[in-house]
Formats: C-alpha cells, sequence, structure tokens
C-alpha cells in the first residue's frame, strides 16, 4: 500500500509542478486544507470545528489572493485567521470570570490558551504549506526547477534515510522523539539529498556545483528537522499517526513534514538571495 500510493502521489506532485498556476496553486490548497484538517483533529479537541471552519476559510482566501499574485494580502489574511483562533479562547474565560476577578481569570486562561497556541500554529503551518511552494513555482525561468529540486532532495533524504538506518542501525538520532531514527539513516540520506539536488542542477544546465551542494545539504538536513517536529508533536497528542488518508503512509502530514520546512527554508533562502521577484533564480542560481 505504501509503494502504491507513492506511485500515484509522486506523479501527480511533478505534473502539478510541471503545469504550474492554478494547477500547481490548486494541488496546494487542497494539501494545505488536508494538514489543516488533520492537526486541528490532532491537537484542537472540541474547539476543532471552530479552528477549523477559520483556518480553512482563511487558507481558502489566501488561495485566491495569490492566484491574483497578491501574496503580501495573503500573508496578512492569515495573520488575522491566527488572531481569531487566539483570541476567543482567552474571552470565554474572561467573560465566564468577569472582570472583577482579573487574578483568577488569569490562571484560568493558560491552559485555553496553550491549546488555543497549537491551534493557531496548525494554521500557520498549513498555510506555510500552501504559501512558499506557489512562490517559489511563480518564477518563470526557475520556478519548476526549484520545486523538482526540493522534491528530489527531500524524498531522497526521506527514502534512503529509512533504508540506510534500517540496514545500517546504530546509535539513535533522537530517540525520546522518534525510537526508530538513527545517526547512520541521518547521514546516509542527508548524502542522498546532496547528490540528487547536484544532478537536478545538472538536468537544468545549472552552475555553480558546490553552492547547489551546500544549499541542498541544509535543506536536505532541515527537513530531516521537519520530520522530528512533526514525531514530537505527534508524540504531544499521544499519536502514531497524523491520520489514515494516504493509504500506508499515515497523514498527509506525515508525508509532508520535511517537505514543510525545506520549503519554507528554500523560500527564505530564494529571497534573501533573489530578492522578492525572483525567490527561485535566488534558490538555484549562484
Amino acid at each position: 500500500m505504501r509503494v502504491m500510493s507513492s506511485l500515484v502521489l509522486v506523479p501527480v506532485a511533478i505534473a502539478a509542478a510541471y503545469f504550474g498556476g492554478l494547477v500547481f496553486l490548486a494541488f496546494w490548497a487542497v494539501a494545505a486544507l488536508g494538514v489543516l484538517w488533520e492537526w486541528d483533529t490532532l491537537v484542537c479537541g472540541s474547539d476543532r470545528n471552530r479552528v477549523l471552519v477559520i483556518g480553512a476559510v482563511a487558507l481558502f482566501a489566501a488561495a485566491l489572493l495569490l492566484a491574483f499574485d497578491w501574496p503580501g494580502t495573503a500573508i496578512a489574511l492569515v495573520a488575522l485567521g491566527v488572531f481569531g483562533v487566539v483570541i476567543p479562547a482567552t474571552m470565554v474565560v474572561l467573560v465566564t470570570f468577569g472582570l472583577d476577578d482579573l487574578a483568577h481569570a488569569a490562571v484560568c486562561t493558560m491552559a485555553p490558551r496553550i491549546r488555543a497556541a497549537w491551534c493557531a500554529a496548525g494554521l500557520v503551518y498549513a498555510a506555510a504549506l500552501l504559501i512558499a511552494p506557489v512562490l517559489l513555482r511563480n518564477d518563470a525561468a526557475f520556478g519548476f526547477a526549484a520545486i523538482v529540486f526540493l522534491f528530489v532532495v527531500v524524498w531522497l533524504t526521506d527514502i534512503v534515510a529509512y533504508f540506510v538506518g534500517r540496514a545500517v542501525g546504530g546509535p539513535k538520532l533522537m530517540v525520546r522523539v522518534s525510537p526508530n531514527k538513527t545517526w547512520s539513516g541521518a547521514i546516509g540520506g542527508t548524502l542522498a539529498g546532496v547528490i540528487g539536488g547536484m544532478v537536478v542542477a545538472r538536468l537544468f544546465s545549472l552552475g555553480a556545483p558546490a553552492a547547489i551542494a551546500v544549499v541542498a545539504l541544509g535543506l536536505s538536513v532541515i527537513s530531516q528537522a521537519g520530520d522530528l517536529l512533526e514525531s514530537a508533536i505527534k508524540r504531544q497528542f499521544s499519536a502514531k499517526d497524523a491520520s489514515s488518508l494516504i493509504p500506508g503512509h499515515g497523514g498527509l502530514m506525515d508525508r509532508l513534514d520535511g517537505f514543510v520546512t525545506a520549503v519554507v527554508a528554500a523560500l527564505a533562502i530564494g529571497l534573501i538571495h533573489g530578492g522578492g521577484s525572483a525567490p527561485a533564480r535566488g534558490l538555484m542560481v549562484w
């Protein structure tokens, strides 16, 4: 089931990246909504439906704004959605105790505010999955190359780390968070990600292989950190998988955890090096 799911999902992801535009936007909008549903189901408890509605509206509106090439407004709208998630948790307790007992209310709002913060983080996480890939792909000259580069680095890191870790074993990477991950797997996955990234750069006739290797190295490490982050979240809320949405894989969060952190880091590198008008060029051309 795991292999069959991959044989379906991987070509769809690559095809969406190839066509770009509204197809690519729709692909990641659906993925972001799925991740938001999984996150809210995992962490928000009885408040899930309210938070999910706010987040879904914010993501849908952000996708529309991205379609009109208004990324700044899309990000501002997501921030407004985060505000809408966090504030009610505090207001309910304040109304319950009244303004005359602010000290008691302050103490009692701590738990709801912590839960609300977790829920708000889910909206930020899902929005990052929507906005960052779209901004990279919008670069007409290098957008497709940047997305394929990211896919290859993240996928090879994940796959090779799994098989090397099983075959070689050895010291655990972070046993309290993910007891099956090993240092051998992490190193093997990183090397594979670097090699894969350099191959992609060569296929797209991009120079500066040393710089590309450094970028691929950083993104590979960051993708593994994203994997560990998602494992820590699941452990915090006593869950093995984010959901059973993908047969053999678990949930979307389980498959996209490394990609989320890697694509955000890739966008940051591209913006710093290439400027706001061409982040994919900033990522790929050195």
